[in-house]
């Protein structure tokens, strides 16, 4: 048996501990991991600003220690959850993000098509999350858009049509509010409330003369 001195990472504590002259690095490992409380798995050794491994083209690597030799024990991290492990494991991510995936509520129509569109036409993940993801009454919207802008072109209507279409999808992606719920424009809250925070010629006035600006 010999003395070797072991360092954990971090810390500048030695520790002396005894061990064969010649050993296993698997064994070494174990040896050094209960001595200090460690797990194993993830207890890594480094003599001479070399890590060691436990094998090497599936054979067993020795190690030979002198008395007053010195090592260090590194204790790898667990490896983070997958969204946030790296960079490249956010890229994953986003990878994942963009690839087409039609939702269980799709019907057997949909997964026909979009089956067909991918495998046989070859069409691009990200054009088929746009198609999938609009309505087919939007598509039908939009298809009678373009069927009547001929119509209204040809009556001299064209920019009309056009505000009318504006204010058309405008109207319709208005959102409801629920009862009790304030407006974000306070002409259309009782009293004219406004939301708390609400930035206006009078909140400016008040600071003014109040000294914070």
């Amino acid at each position: 048996m010999v003395r070797v001195g072991i360092r954990t990472a971090g810390s500048t504590r030695r520790r002396i501990v005894d061990l064969p002259a010649e050993s296993e690095v698997g064994w070494v490992r174990q040896a050094i991991a209960h001595e200090f409380g460690a797990p194993h798995e993830r207890l890594k050794l480094i003599v001479g600003g070399k890590a060691l491994e436990d094998e090497m083209n599936t054979k067993p690597v020795t190690v030979k220690f002198a008395d007053g030799d010195s090592l260090i024990a590194v204790v790898v991290p667990k490896a983070p959850p997958k969204h946030i492990s790296s960079r490249d494991g956010e890229i994953e991510d986003e990878d994942e993000e963009l690839r087409f995936k039609l939702p269980e509520s799709a019907t057997p129509l949909q997964r026909q098509l979009g089956n067909f569109l991918r495998g046989k036409l070859k069409v691009p993940d990200i054009f088929l999350i746009v198609l999938f993801s609009i309505s087919p009454r939007a598509w039908l919207s939009i298809a009678i858009w373009f069927v009547l802008l001929p119509i209204a072109r040809r009556w001299e209507l064209g920019p009309v049509y056009i505000i009318i279409t504006v204010f058309a999808v405008i109207f319709m992606n208005l959102g409801k509010r629920q009862p009790g719920e304030a407006s974000a424009y306070s002409i259309f809250n009782d009293d004219f409330r406004e939301l708390p925070g609400t930035l206006n010629a009078d909140r400016l006035d008040r600071d003014i003369r109040a000294g914070q600006f």
